[in-house]
């Protein structure tokens, strides 16, 4: 079936709002996930809502409580969010980085202790509608084996980047694996195989079934330039944010264990090199420049044009994940009656 943005929201807000979730926190949490699902990150969107429900159930996430920073600077903090939401702190942690960025022209914010917050891109977003540069990276628990290696060590590690512009939306919001682990957590959902070339068993034998490649790795994108890149994510969402790193990270995937992952999300403001309005029309010249080559897309054009097309026609929910939905509710004694599109 398909349901409206509107309806999605409202499903996720009822459901939060049962389990104690403050309604300033569901508010996020719904806007992140219905953003994924506007863009086309179906894997990070209302299907990996029930991840969310299990882990307030199993304490992995709390509903509730307060961020607090580490350490600071003018231009960078360090935060621990306690376990609560991801994307809460993901959104606060973004907001001070664009306070910071406003001041010194660059806001720098570590994340520790915090949970799976979504898709990269929103926070990247964030800095973009305040005229800012965002740049957003996170590693992950392990699910990818390094280039010549059978164990996984390495997380999806996404990297997101927004860039502001006059006539465009310019961003990429990737995993530096063949795959984000979400869209194999969804093939596995929906009993589809995945593509050749993404993922191997837990005998390194390339696979297309997404249980199998749960069970093994997923192969970095690029070759070892993913690889590279991917390594790099690892320390710089790791240990330069004092969270953990390689096959200690725990609980982007499993909710059952406690969220060891770490963040970095960084705001630049044109502003402070060059004029901002200077900046922006060069952006665009340069996008009209690729664009004239011939049918080219810019980073960001898919995504436009799935929020347009999912505000028109909806968000599908496949009959697997409507039944783990009306469960939940029904556990949480929720009348939960979904409208369809």
């Amino acid at each position: 079936m398909r349901i409206s943005p509107e309806e999605e929201v409202k499903i996720i807000k009822e459901i939060l709002t049962a389990m104690n979730v403050p309604e300033e926190s569901s508010d996020i949490v719904a806007d992140v996930t219905l953003d994924a699902d506007l863009k086309g990150f179906s894997s990070h969107g209302i299907g990996r809502f029930p991840q969310y429900v299990d882990g307030l159930r199993h304490g992995t996430i709390r509903a509730d409580g307060d961020i607090t920073i580490e350490r600071e600077t003018e231009s960078t903090a360090l935060i621990n969010g306690n376990h609560i939401f991801g994307h809460v702190v993901a959104y606060r942690a973004m907001e001070l980085a664009i306070e910071k960025a406003r001041n010194t022209g660059v806001g720098l914010v570590g994340v520790h202790d915090s949970n799976h917050f979504g898709v990269a891109g929103y926070y990247s977003d964030m800095a973009v509608m305040n005229d800012m540069i965002g740049v957003v990276i996170a590693n992950t628990e392990p699910a990818v084996a390094p280039i010549g290696g059978r164990k996984p060590i390495l997380g999806t590690n996404p990297v997101a980047i927004g860039i502001p512009s006059n006539r465009y939306y310019v961003s990429v919001d990737m995993a530096t694996s063949a795959s984000a682990r979400g869209k194999l957590l969804e093939a596995a959902r929906k009993g589809e195989s995945i593509p050749e070339n993404v993922a191997l068993d837990a005998e390194g034998k390339p696979t297309t079934d997404p249980e199998m490649a749960l069970k093994g790795s997923i192969l970095p994108f690029g070759g070892h330039k993913g690889y590279a890149l991917s390594f790099m994510i690892e320390i710089l969402a790791g240990p330069l944010v004092g969270a953990a790193f390689g096959t200690a990270v725990t609980g982007t995937a499993n909710p059952e264990e406690m969220c060891t992952k770490g963040d970095l999300m960084m705001a630049i403001d044109p502003s402070k090199m060059v004029d901002p309005d200077e900046f922006r029309a060069q952006v665009d010249e340069f996008i009209e420049e690729v664009k004239s080559t011939g049918d080219v897309l810019i980073p960001g054009d898919i995504e436009s044009m799935n929020i347009k097309r999912r505000r028109a026609e909806g968000i599908e929910l496949d009959e697997k994940l409507l039944e783990r939905i009306l469960g939940i509710a029904r556990e949480l004694d929720i009348n939960l009656e979904i409208k369809e599109l």
